[in-house]
């Protein structure tokens, strides 16, 4: 039987209910909420008033209520900035306490979705209601399950006891995800939220619109989320990575999200670069034993319409 592996993630959930919850999450975020279907996953920025981010998202649609995934890291300046407008409206936000969040991973998941009765729409980046909760479908070998505490997983699941092997793929999908130094430090663009369809250049006003639209049609945006590798023991230690010129070592670019795979020995980061960088630039971790890194290929264009 094919290994289905599972790991408790840490990402957390912010829940928000009432009468005008889309009308007010509408004007806060990048996407277009009125998109937001019972079998959608939307991905989603909420901007500060320039435009950077405190937070990015995974919108779903629950028991006629929406949730966002977002980070643990971001998830208190989400909340708080969310809430301090919500007075004005009908909507409670508050953090989901009430349910888990499972990373479900592995090469042929069918075992494991018969058990649960999960029919899984075709396309990615979709969600089903089942007996235990909501599944979300990232890709054809990863879910994200929405569940109730008290659920039990099925024996074919391996539960594995860190979260690392999952974060490793979700960057290979060159999914962002922010980190404490990088939150309100960057534009929506720069962690590619247009290219995995989490921005609506359509849709009416949200706070950090002006610099958001700015970015594409005037073209002042000149930096990329890129995907990192290194053939390594360790876990990467610093926070910023340096690129070769000549002789020298300058500054590239910040990490903003590292995993290690034990069992393989490489390391993986998500940086934020500039976005001419070439593929095969050399760059390495600005630490006291420096790692060399590099770059793998995006797999989505960062090329706009």
């Amino acid at each position: 039987m094919p290994h289905i592996y599972a790991c408790h993630l840490s990402d957390q959930l912010i829940q928000f209910t009432g009468p005008d919850k889309k009308s007010y999450l509408h004007g806060q975020i990048t996407q277009d909420v009125n998109l937001l279907t019972n079998d959608a996953l939307l991905w989603a920025g909420q901007c500060d008033a320039k435009g950077k981010l405190w937070s990015i998202l995974r919108l779903f649609n629950f028991q006629d209520d929406y949730f966002a995934i977002t980070s643990k890291d971001e998830i208190e300046n989400a909340l708080a900035e969310f809430k301090k407008y919500a007075v004005f409206a009908k909507v409670d936000i508050e953090q989901n306490k009430n349910h888990q969040l499972v990373g479900l991973f592995g090469d042929d998941l069918s075992a494991v979705l018969s058990e649960l009765e999960i029919i899984l729409p075709t396309e990615n980046n979709s969600t089903i209601d089942f007996k235990f909760g909501k599944a979300i479908k990232l890709d054809n070998n990863r879910l994200i399950l929405c569940i109730d505490k008290k659920a039990q997983l099925p024996s074919c699941i391996t539960l594995l006891e860190s979260e690392q092997k999952w974060q490793s793929l979700s960057i290979l999908a060159g999914e962002p995800k922010l980190n404490n130094q990088a939150i309100a430090e960057y534009v929506p663009q720069m962690v590619n939220l247009q290219a995995i369809g989490g921005i609506s250049f359509k849709k009416g006003c949200y706070k950090g619109q002006e610099t958001v639209a700015r970015m594409k049609f005037l073209g002042k945006n000149k930096r990329a989320m890129y995907i990192l590798e290194a053939n390594t023991n360790k876990p990467f230690e610093a926070t910023e990575v340096e690129q070769q010129l000549g002789e020298n070592w300058r500054r590239a670019g910040k990490l903003i999200q590292t995993s290690f795979d034990i069992d393989t020995n490489r390391a993986y980061a998500l940086a934020i670069m500039p976005n001419d960088l070439a593929l095969d630039t050399l760059l390495r971790t600005k630490q006291e034993n420096p790692i060399s890194i590099e770059i793998k290929p995006l797999p989505y264009s960062l090329i706009e319409e």
